[in-house]
């Protein structure tokens, strides 16, 4: 053995043991920052460095919490629950004011990358769970959002999000929202491939919304209880909303009664829904036992926007789709270029799509 080949060696065993937790970093970078209830989880989010990660011990926090730093975590403990409550006294954030509970927050020209928030609970702010904005590969996983009076969680002007394995309960509005913007009208944005899976959705107004968007899957969630289960919004603007997969959910008796709004008229059993989009394909989705008798309500549902942009080349198969109301499948959209087959269902709008 060379003295070069015994140098290489040496040096490897060194990395291994530190690996091991033979030696500590020598560095600030990685630090974990641990917060108790009574403590501020914002102190620890200023006082962290790209890299970093806070813990939440369990118990109750009561306060909003913004996050501007990229490359952090932000965790619950994983043994009893950690809970982000809104604070009795004043706001004193842009978070509180906004009415949010988590904010991730950057711009178009420099996004907040690479944060995680997991393992944890947001419940009872008045806006939303969880809020984000101008960022990119945000990563949501774990988090139960509940009882919030808009949204659970919610994305805008980001690219490459992922909402794992989350929980969205009992929301005024979508239990989780993604779109390209929420206060200009332009054309869809690309996602550049985000990602809802493996999410429940229970008793929300609309389980999932993705509004103008491009190149997002929402795969092998479930949803029932709410009034709608997954709504994909488009319009006439350009680009079009489109390019989705929506595939493998299991949605099932989402029969909640939501009256109409200025926007949609009243909802009631309505399993997945297309409005305006291009390009998507619906598939292996079991969709049971939704019914209302809304225009809405049904199964899989195609259905002309409400700015009269028609559905588009969307393709609808190899779905289960049984017991709804007032149809399994219904195209209650004028275009002719999308597509339904190996649907196994029993009743369609028009007839013969079964």
């Amino acid at each position: 053995m060379t003295k070069q080949q015994m140098a290489y060696l040496a040096c490897t065993a060194v990395v291994v043991a530190s690996g091991l937790g033979a030696a500590a970093p020598s560095t600030d970078h990685l630090r974990v920052h641990r917060v108790s209830p009574g403590q501020s989880i914002q102190k620890a989010v200023n006082a962290a460095k790209p890299g970093d990660t806070v813990v939440l011990s369990p118990g109750t926090y009561r306060e909003s919490v913004r996050i501007t730093v990229p490359d952090l975590t932000l965790r619950g403990s994983g043994t009893q629950p950690s809970v982000i409550v809104p604070a009795k006294s004043s706001a004193k954030n842009t978070c509180a004011k906004a009415g949010h509970g988590i904010c991730v927050t950057g711009t178009d020209k420099k996004r907040v990358a690479r944060v995680t928030v997991s393992s944890l609970t947001i419940r009872g702010f008045a806006k939303n769970g969880l809020w984000a904005s101008g960022t990119d590969r945000l990563t949501v996983r774990g988090v139960t959002s509940e009882k919030n009076g808009q949204w659970g969680f919610a994305q805008e002007r980001s690219v490459r999000g992922a909402f794992r394995q989350n929980i969205a309960r009992s929301n005024g509005d979508a239990g989780v929202f993604l779109a390209n913007t929420v206060d200009t009208e332009e054309g869809a944005r690309d996602s550049k491939g985000a990602v809802i899976s493996q999410n429940r959705l229970l008793g929300n107004r609309i389980g999932i919304t993705v509004r103008r968007l491009r190149n997002l899957t929402v795969d092998h969630n479930e949803a029932t209880g709410n009034c709608a289960a997954v709504f994909v919004v488009g319009d006439e603007s350009k680009p079009r909303a489109g390019n989705l997969n929506v595939r493998r959910n299991y949605i099932h008796d989402n029969n909640k009664y939501c009256p109409k709004t200025p926007r949609l008229p009243f909802l009631q059993g309505s399993g997945i829904v297309l409005t305006g989009t291009e390009d998507t394909l619906v598939t292996e989705n079991v969709v049971e036992g939704n019914k209302g008798k809304s225009p809405l309500s049904g199964g899989i549902v195609l259905f002309k926007s409400f700015v009269g942009a028609p559905n588009q080349r969307n393709e609808i198969r190899d779905n289960v789709v049984l017991g709804n109301g007032t149809a399994d499948l219904a195209n209650r959209d004028t275009t002719k270029s999308n597509t339904f087959h190996g649907n196994w269902c029993r009743v369609s709008e028009p007839a013969g799509m079964c």
